[in-house]
């Protein structure tokens, strides 16, 4: 994204905890977030302590990011993604190609670019057909337990519960929200959301500009 001007203070520099094995495996299988991050690193000729510096985690964390070991909140990815001269969604990963006369319009069903955060639960669909324009549209699938930690950004979004119970933080504010219920706010707030449930929750995002 153009450039992230992401305000997390909140967090800390090193929010990851260790995965159990299932977990690991299943991040593995699923994500190539931290071997994305090691692949950009090298290429851009950067060391773990250059990263680590410019992103403001700790080296070992880092270290346990690009081996897929750790979780990783959204602001934290935010800063490593900065700290490489990338936007988000250059991790963003799938969307077979659409015919040329509709994929600039056109997003197909289960043909979205995709994108998990390891470890805390949450994957993201692109439903945007690209994000030149003033606005993107993302489906967010939150696994039971999944919390992306408080983050902040510039813009303003909204949302629609889609499916479950959503958990959502806005600066001192939480709200319990269910299917059918929406809301909005100013990005620039520290916000978080959370899954505290055992069901699956689905949420439909409008966020402008575009944060990926």
């Amino acid at each position: 994204m153009v450039v992230h001007r992401v305000r997390d203070a909140q967090e800390t520099t090193d929010p990851g905890e260790p995965l159990d094995a299932s977990t690991i495996a299943h991040g593995i299988e699923n994500n190539v977030v931290g071997s994305q991050v090691r692949e950009l690193r090298r290429a851009n000729g950067m060391t773990l302590q250059e990263v680590a510096a410019a992103s403001g985690v700790s080296v070992g964390y880092l270290s346990e990011i690009e081996r897929d070991l750790t979780r990783i909140p959204i602001g934290t990815l935010s800063r490593i993604a900065q700290a490489l001269g990338v936007h988000l969604h250059w991790f963003f990963r799938g969307a077979a190609d659409a015919p040329e006369d509709e994929r600039d319009i056109v997003v197909r069903s289960g043909h979205g670019r995709r994108l998990n955060f390891p470890g805390i639960g949450i994957s993201d669909e692109l439903l945007s057909p690209n994000l030149n324009g003033p606005l993107e549209v993302i489906r967010s699938t939150l696994a039971p337990g999944a919390d992306s930690e408080f983050y902040s950004h510039d813009g303003y979004e909204a949302a629609v519960i889609l499916s479950g119970t959503f958990d959502l933080w806005v600066a001192d504010r939480h709200f319990v929200l269910s299917a059918g219920d929406a809301f909005s706010f100013a990005s620039t707030e520290r916000h978080r959301c959370a899954n505290t449930t055992r069901q699956p929750v689905t949420v439909l995002w409008i966020v402008t500009p575009p944060h990926y």
